[in-house]
């Protein structure tokens, strides 16, 4: 009963009927704005397989990750703060609140405990209690790396608002959440309920699914807007126009927080190259970028650092500046910005 919990449900009944007049709605799926066939590359579903089940050792760390424990309940009121939690788990405490982002404390990136989707060494030192009361919880999409469930229904309770995107809340509200504190938005959309804080969906150009069905939830990336600070959470997302439009009409951000691994040019249609990173970087108009989506699992067939090693080299090369904490290592946005090159001390 767990597993079939854990898979979710899809849209239906009231929530159907919204989702299918979604302009980004059709066919009986949510689509990308440009065609994005899941499989780019001449090799096929079988031969890439194949390379799964047989991955080279250098796709995983051969020692357990170096992190910080913080106390993530105490953290300062005057600043700005980003904890990393590996992989696009992150939490951030700006004027006071609390936002909680894709967070996946469970070990897995599957409903299933298998040793391919297993978290790193020493990447696992955060859990559900060590995060405080939760002002706003934000799930950009429904994969199981970025919306699990064990973690989800863990921080039900200490949850005061929850933002996501269209069709998602089937599954929160499957697993017993009060919708009246979910608010699930279109691209474009806005989130205003809480004082002093904009979020505005824009479009990623990935999919969505937990089951045999894809596309019946839609993905996002979302624009932060506060008082004092500017942010673009990126999300799971390709490479494609979308990025220069949502600089044009938000920039310049004063972070931009973007995907950098899992990537394969057989799926370069829905996961961005690193180098592909660092031009999305200068495409928002961000003034740093923090590279996510990586550290935490191996879900494609790189080696493990070598998500960050690429989008330092194409970084150093356009002038872009990386902050590059370890998991639990404050993130002071617009003052302090780790950039040690830790990974390399894991050999």
């Amino acid at each position: 009963m767990t597993l079939i919990k854990a898979m979710g449900k899809n849209p239906w009944g009231e929530r159907l009927k919204k989702v299918q007049l979604s302009p980004n709605y059709r066919d009986g799926a949510f689509q990308n704005l440009s065609l994005s066939p899941m499989f780019s590359g001449k090799e096929g579903f079988l031969k890439i397989l194949w390379k799964f089940l047989n991955k080279s050792k250098t796709t995983r760390p051969p020692l357990p990750l170096p992190s910080v424990k913080t106390d993530l309940k105490n953290l300062p009121d005057e600043h700005a703060v980003l904890i990393w939690f590996g992989h696009s788990s992150y939490l951030l405490k700006i004027d006071g609140k609390h936002i909680l982002v894709d967070p996946v404390f469970c070990g897995y990136a599957s409903p299933f405990k298998l040793k391919s989707a297993k978290n790193f060494d020493g990447s696992n030192v955060y859990s559900v209690d060590d995060v405080p009361e939760i002002d706003i919880l934000l799930i950009t999409h429904d994969h199981y790396d970025h919306c699990d469930y064990k973690t989800i229904v863990k921080l039900n309770s200490k949850t005061k608002n929850v933002i996501t995107s269209l069709g998602v809340g089937s599954h929160l509200e499957y697993w017993g959440f009060d919708m009246s504190k979910v608010t699930e938005l279109d691209w474009h959309g806005r989130f205003e309920k809480v004082d002093g804080f904009t979020f505005i969906s824009q479009s990623a150009r990935h999919f969505s699914g937990r089951g045999f069905k894809r596309a019946k939830t839609l993905w996002a990336s979302f624009v932060l807007k506060t008082k004092n600070h500017s942010i673009y959470l990126g999300g799971d997302s390709g490479y494609d126009t979308h990025f220069k439009e949502i600089g044009e009409q938000y920039g310049p951000f004063d972070l931009a927080i973007l995907e950098s691994g899992q990537y394969n040019e057989a799926w370069k249609n829905i996961h961005m190259m690193p180098e592909e990173t660092v031009q999305a970087t200068l495409d928002v108009n961000a003034k740093w970028v923090f590279p996510v989506h990586w550290g935490k699992f191996s879900l494609s067939l790189h080696p493990w650092d070598e998500p960050i090693e690429r989008v330092m080299k194409k970084a150093e090369e356009f002038g872009v500046r990386v902050t590059t904490p370890m998991i639990g290592e404050v993130v002071i946005i617009g003052e302090k910005y780790p950039i040690s090159k830790w990974w390399k001390e894991v050999k």
